[in-house]
């Protein structure tokens, strides 16, 4: 047996299907990639650590049986959608609102807990987070073994690897900066990743429509 008594070969399908996910658009990818663009790639790290504990803590709770209770009652699962929309709408909104400041002052005027909170925060309101630790997650827990401890086992695993896919995310986008030095181009491409922001918001509310319980 393997990290706690997980099959090896389990353990190995299991990372790459998280992987296969992680590089999927979605949610997280799109607002690293706008704040590692518009920001600079210290703010863009400082959000991914904070999306790196936002998935920790929603391992945690299925380890607890927290999230299978969120996916299974209808107006738990309504109430972390429309949260989770309503905050990318207004990061989107933060984002818009920002164009017409120059990027060295936005960067150095805001601190990257701010930017630590918000990924955080946009994970927490994530409900196919949950879906992904209750519905995926258990099909690769290895019977005849403690399913909480392979539960968080595997969930460490799966912020490791979605943590090392947003960093070279961040890493990559952060090269766009240096287009934004001018200051009409700046305007233009900044308020169109916020708009490509508000995209994914409603994306992730179709989307979260579809898998809701």
């Amino acid at each position: 047996m393997g990290l706690s008594g997980i099959d090896p070969a389990a353990l190995l399908a299991f990372a790459g299907t998280a992987m296969l996910i992680e590089l999927t658009p979605g949610p997280n990818m799109v607002y690293l990639a706008v704040v590692a663009a518009s920001q600079g790639r210290r703010l863009g790290f400082a959000a991914v650590a904070g999306v790196a504990l936002g998935l920790a803590l929603v391992g945690v709770a299925a380890a607890l049986g927290l999230a299978a209770i969120i996916n299974a009652s209808p107006t738990l699962f309504q109430a972390l959608r429309f949260g989770g929309v309503a905050y990318m709408l207004w990061l989107a909104w933060d984002a818009w609102r920002d164009a017409d400041e120059p990027v060295k002052e936005v960067a150095g005027g805001i601190a990257a807990r701010t930017y630590f909170r918000r990924g955080m925060i946009t994970n927490l309101l994530n409900p196919k987070a949950a879906v992904f630790y209750v519905a995926i997650l258990p099909s690769f827990v290895s019977p005849g073994t403690t399913v909480m401890s392979q539960t968080l086992a595997l969930s460490a695993v799966f912020v490791l690897v979605a943590t090392t896919i947003h960093a070279i995310i961040v890493a990559m986008a952060g090269t766009a900066q240096v287009l934004l030095e001018d200051e009409k181009r700046s305007q233009f491409i900044r308020r169109a990743l916020a708009l490509a922001l508000v995209g994914v918001a409603l994306w992730f509310g179709w989307s979260t429509t579809l898998s809701q319980p």
